[in-house]
C-alpha cells in the first residue's frame, strides 16, 4: 500500500500549499510530475512489473492528475452539477435552431439530473485514475479514459470557441464566427478543477487536447500497461474506494456544506472590502482599443485607442459604429464578488445596506423555492362611500365633509397560490423558523436572501411560513456560490461573513452567540 500512502501525503501537501499560494496549472503540473516519479520508482523497484519506463510514467502522471483534478471537485460535487446545468441549458438553445434539434428533449432531462451525473463523472474520473495507477484492467481502463478525455476536450472546446460566435449567432453557423471575444463565451469557464484553480477557456481546452495523446498511446499500447498487486488486491482497493467517495460527495451537500471551500464567499472572507477592491480595479481598467463596425460593409475592425483618436476622421459616424471596446486587465482578478447584487422585493437596491450593516445578522439563503403555483380565486370586498358636504355656520370654513357608505361591492379577483413541497417547507418550519426566532428574541436581525423569486411569490412564502423577516432577492448563481445549501444560514458582521451552515448542521443559536457574537 505503499503507493497510495505517497500519493495521499503529497496530495494533502498540495492542498496545504494552494491554501497559502496563488495555485495555478503550471504548479499543479509539477506537484503532479513529482508523483508520479515518485510513484514510477515505487512500480519499478518494489513492484518489479513494468514493461516500458514511459508507459509506467504516463500511467502514473496521468493517474495522479485525474485523481487530484476529480479530488478538488468532489470537495464540493453541487458546484460541478451548476457547471453542468449550465452545459445543458446552452446546449439546448444551441442544438434546437439546428439539424439535431431532436436531441433538444434531453438536455432539459440531463439538467433536472445534473447533481446525479456531476457525482457520477467526478468518482468516475477518480477511480480511473486509481485504475491507472495500479494497472486495473488495461483495455478497459484504456477506453474508459478516452472516452472521458473527448468529453472534457467536447466541453472544455464549446467553451473556447464560443468565444468566436457573436451574441446571438448559433455556434453551428460558422460564417457567423468573427474575432474571437472573452464576453462571447456561453459558459464562461469550464469547472476542470473546481473551484480551486479558474483556467483560461483556451488553456482548458489544449490542456484536455494534450490529454488525447496519452490516451490514444494508451489504447493502443495497453499490453504495456504496469499492474501493482494481484487481481483480488486490485478489485478490493477499487472497491473501497467507490464506497469511499460516494460517502464522501454526498456527504458535501446533502448533509453539510464543502469541507475546503475555495469560493470567494468563505469563512472569514471580507466581502465589503473586497467588493470595494474589485469594483474599483474595474473602473480603472485601460480602454486598449475599440472594435469598429462598416455600416455598409459589415467589416469589423479593431483600432487601437490612441490611433482612433487621432484619426477620428477615417471613422466617420456615419460609415463606422463604435461596437465594442478592447479593456486590459484590471489590478486585481475579478471574482464572483464582483456580482453581489442584493435588490428588495420592490426592486430597490440594496446591496449597499446589508454589506455596511453594522454588527452582526443572520442571512438565510435560498437559491430556489420549491412550491408550484395554481390559479386560484378569491372574492374581496370593495367599499365605495359618498362624499356628503354639510354646511354649518359654527365651523370656521362653513361646511364639513362627510364621507359615508354607499356600498359594499363584491369583486372575484384572480391570484397564484403557491402550495410548497413538503420536505422544503419542513425545513424552515422545524431548522429555520426556531433559530430566526431565537435571534430576534437577542435583537439579532435577520433577513432572508431569495432567488429566482418575484414579490407575489416571496409574499406569499412569508404569508405561508410566517418567519417574521425582511426579505430580498438576487441572481441564484450567486446565491448558489456563497452557500451550497438550501436553505443556507450565512453569519454576517461588518460586511464579512463570520460563518455558515447546511440547515442539516445548523447548531442552537445559544451556540452561535457564544461562538460568534459578543
Amino acid at each position: 500500500m505503499r503507493i497510495n500512502l505517497s500519493f495521499t501525503l503529497l496530495f494533502k501537501t498540495s492542498f496545504t500549499f494552494a491554501k497559502k499560494n496563488n495555485m495555478t496549472l503550471t504548479v499543479i503540473l509539477i506537484y503532479v510530475g513529482i508523483a508520479a516519479i515518485i510513484l514510477t520508482l515505487i512500480t519499478v523497484f518494489a513492484f518489479k512489473t513494468h514493461k516500458s519506463w514511459l508507459m509506467t510514467f504516463l500511467q502514473n502522471y496521468v493517474g495522479a492528475f485525474f485523481i487530484f483534478s476529480g479530488w478538488v471537485k468532489a470537495v464540493d460535487p453541487l458546484g460541478t452539477a451548476y457547471k453542468m446545468e449550465q452545459y445543458f441549458a446552452e446546449f439546448e438553445a444551441t442544438f434546437e435552431a439546428t439539424w439535431f434539434s431532436f436531441l433538444t428533449p434531453l438536455f432539459p432531462f440531463l439538467s433536472s439530473m445534473a447533481v446525479q451525473f456531476a457525482v457520477l463523472m467526478i468518482i468516475f474520473e477518480i477511480i480511473l485514475g486509481i485504475m491507472l495507477i495500479i494497472g486495473s484492467r488495461p483495455k478497459l481502463t484504456s477506453w474508459a479514459f478516452l472516452l472521458l478525455v473527448a468529453f472534457f476536450t467536447f466541453l472544455t472546446g464549446f467553451t473556447y470557441l464560443t468565444g468566436y460566435v457573436p451574441n446571438g449567432g448559433n455556434f453551428f453557423d460558422f460564417g457567423s464566427w468573427s474575432d474571437y471575444n472573452v464576453n462571447n463565451m456561453r459558459v464562461t469557464d469550464c469547472g476542470c478543477f473546481g473551484d480551486f484553480i479558474k483556467l483560461a477557456p483556451k488553456v482548458s481546452f489544449f490542456k484536455d487536447v494534450i490529454l488525447l495523446f496519452p490516451a490514444f498511446f494508451f489504447l493502443f499500447r495497453y499490453q504495456d500497461f504496469h499492474t501493482c498487486f494481484s487481481s483480488k488486491v486490485r478489485g478490493s482497493v477499487l472497491t473501497v474506494s467507490l464506497i469511499g467517495l460516494v460517502i464522501y460527495c454526498m456527504s458535501n451537500y446533502v448533509s453539510d456544506i464543502p469541507k475546503l471551500d475555495f469560493r470567494p464567499f468563505k469563512k472569514g472572507a471580507d466581502i465589503a472590502s473586497q467588493k470595494q477592491a474589485e469594483t474599483d480595479a474595474q473602473a480603472n481598467v485601460q480602454v486598449l482599443g475599440f472594435v469598429l463596425e462598416n455600416k455598409n460593409s459589415g467589416e469589423v475592425i479593431q483600432v487601437p485607442y490612441n490611433d482612433y483618436l487621432a484619426n477620428l476622421a477615417n471613422y466617420p459616424s456615419d460609415t463606422w459604429k463604435v461596437t465594442d471596446q478592447v479593456l486590459g486587465e484590471p489590478a486585481i482578478p475579478l471574482t464572483k464578488i464582483s456580482d453581489f447584487d442584493i435588490s428588495d422585493i420592490y426592486g430597490h437596491p440594496a446591496t449597499d445596506q446589508l454589506l455596511l450593516e453594522k454588527g452582526p445578522y443572520i442571512m438565510i439563503v435560498c437559491h430556489k423555492t420549491y412550491g408550484s403555483g395554481n390559479q386560484a380565486t378569491k372574492v374581496v370586498e370593495d367599499t365605495v362611500f359618498v362624499m356628503d358636504t354639510i354646511y354649518n355656520d359654527a365651523y370656521q370654513e362653513g361646511y364639513v365633509i362627510e364621507k359615508n357608505v354607499e356600498r359594499i361591492d363584491k369583486n372575484t379577483v384572480s391570484f397564484t397560490n403557491y402550495i410548497w413541497k413538503d420536505y422544503y417547507a419542513k425545513r424552515f418550519e422545524e431548522v429555520i423558523k426556531p433559530f430566526v426566532s431565537d435571534a430576534r428574541r437577542n435583537g439579532i436581525k435577520t433577513v432572508a436572501v431569495i432567488g429566482g423569486a418575484d414579490k407575489a411569490k416571496i409574499l406569499d412564502f412569508e404569508s405561508d411560513l410566517e418567519l417574521g423577516i425582511d426579505y430580498y432577492v438576487a441572481d441564484d448563481i450567486l446565491l448558489k456560490t456563497i452557500v451550497r445549501s438550501n436553505p443556507g444560514i450565512v453569519l454576517w458582521e461588518d460586511g464579512k461573513i463570520l460563518d455558515k451552515w447546511h440547515y442539516k448542521k445548523l447548531p442552537s443559536f445559544e451556540e452561535v452567540k457564544n461562538l460568534h457574537i459578543k
